[in-house]
């Protein structure tokens, strides 16, 4: 799986370059206001990017968030998409303001990779989630469980990029990818996992326990 550089994300390289010297540009021909200005989204695309390093727990059954945000959704469905079961579907919105590397949950080997062009409605809408751009990674544990962790793109996202393919071995609390400017992850989960989650809670990737898996 191809490794993400730390601890700015690679893929933002090219947006914090590209502002950067704008800025650069703007200062040299003398238009001081205008510069403070590109320098403050320079400072802001350099925020976005940032990917900070996480301590996982190191609990065999532990499942944790792949997502900086916060929960807006948790209900038990039939997912006819990806697993084919049922499943609790956690769901995790991120705000320009999270950090948009996405971590794996669980540990497992990567069994199906499904990437769906689409629209860009707000990620926090059922509309969203049913008609945006997605990719999403299902996953089987060595105890033969799957699950899937689905990247949506968001208003303001304009592409979801992911590292992992089919065939990868993820450990827990590894990147697998990120989404640009706003969005959603959503997790299909296998119902013999507990739950310690709740709509409205903050989480943290890579680092919040979502549940355990028995």
């Amino acid at each position: 799986m191809k490794k993400p550089q730390i601890p700015v994300a690679y893929e933002g390289y090219p947006f914090i370059g590209f502002t950067a010297l704008t800025t650069l540009v703007i200062a040299v021909l003398g238009y001081d206001l205008a510069a403070l200005g590109s320098l403050f989204v320079t400072a802001f695309v350099l925020y976005f990017f940032r990917d900070p390093e996480r301590v996982t727990p190191d609990e065999n059954d532990v499942l944790v968030a792949p997502a900086d945000g916060k929960v807006i959704l948790v209900e038990k469905i039939f997912d006819d998409k990806f697993v084919k079961e049922h499943v609790y579907k956690v769901s995790i919105f991120m705000n320009v303001f999270n950090v948009h590397v996405n971590r794996v949950p669980f540990s497992g080997t990567v069994s199906k990779v499904q990437y769906f062009p689409g629209l860009f409605y707000s990620a926090n809408t059922e509309r969203g989630a049913l008609e945006n751009e997605s990719c999403a990674l299902t996953i089987t544990t060595k105890n033969d469980r799957k699950f899937a962790v689905v990247q949506v793109a968001g208003l303001i996202a304009r592409r979801i990029v992911c590292w992992a393919g089919k065939g990868d071995n993820l450990v827990r609390g590894e990147r697998f990818g990120l989404i640009r400017f706003g969005s959603r992850v959503d997790l299909y989960l296998p119902l013999q996992i507990q739950l310690e989650v709740s709509v409205g809670q903050k989480v943290v990737a890579g680092e919040t326990v979502l549940g355990y898996l028995s």
